[in-house]
């Protein structure tokens, strides 16, 4: 079930979230370090994080999800977010060059529906970044974040429905290790709970970080040709009896 699009804004709006946001930011930051000259499009609440690439690449939308709603993005600027049906994307087959998934993943009811939607709209050699909260994370496990909501993933579900949907995943990381407590003692730690977690490799960070890219020749499995064991009989018109035609005027 999406969460109104209110409560992700209101939770980035205070210090929690935006912690969670540098942190996250980072993580996205590292894997896409220049997107110069490039299409890029959030789909979900990706805004806190597309304002980083704004002004670098060519294009930056934000798609959100109409059982989340939607909100202006950027506010002091021509708007570049939209209300869309997320199985449906008002866009070109092969048009966008990056797509940036947050609060997104974990919320749709149907993830392979959303994905293969991804992929068409992606050109070639396209690449996907997708924020997935961890099952194994204290973050899944409350909800008073936006990261308790929906179906966390482990690592292993992520790769299975990657490769189901023709994504190739290519490189993982993780965020938010520290505790999703809003008290200042545990915001002034958080940089050294993120720098011990990461690390260590410790499996209970908050989210995932996966990059993953289209599949452009993808395996089509081969139909076998049905037998037809009763001959197809196609109607045709019969024609009308002598005396009914003889009786027409």
């Amino acid at each position: 079930m999406s969460i109104d699009v209110v409560d992700l804004r209101n939770f980035y709006g205070h210090r929690l979230g935006t912690v969670a946001r540098h942190f996250v930011g980072r993580g996205i930051r590292k894997r896409w370090a220049d997107t110069h000259g490039l299409r890029l499009l959030g789909v979900g609440y990706a805004t806190p994080y597309l304002g980083m690439f704004r002004e670098e690449a060519e294009r930056c939308l934000a798609f959100m999800p109409a059982a989340q709603g939607v909100v202006k993005w950027p506010t002091t600027r021509p708007a570049l977010s939209a209300l869309v049906e997320e199985f449906d994307l008002p866009l070109p087959d092969s048009s966008v060059d990056r797509v940036l998934l947050v609060h997104s993943l974990e919320m749709s009811h149907d993830a392979i529906s959303l994905l293969r939607e991804i992929w068409r709209v992606l050109a070639s050699g396209g690449q996907l970044l997708a924020v997935v909260p961890n099952r194994r994370g204290v973050w899944a496990r409350m909800d008073t974040t936006p990261f308790g909501h929906g179906r966390p993933y482990s690592r292993s579900q992520i790769t299975s429905l990657l490769r189901e949907t023709w994504f190739t995943p290519v490189a993982w990381s993780e965020a938010l290790y520290f505790p999703p407590i809003e008290r200042g003692w545990f915001l002034r730690t958080a940089m050294a709970w993120e720098r011990t977690g990461a690390t260590l490799s410790a499996p209970f960070a908050g989210v995932h970080i996966v990059e993953a890219t289209k599949q452009v020749y993808r395996a089509v499995p081969a139909r076998r040709e049905k037998r037809q064991l009763v001959p197809a009989l196609r109607p045709v018109l019969a024609p009308a009896p002598r005396s009914a035609a003889r009786q027409a005027p």
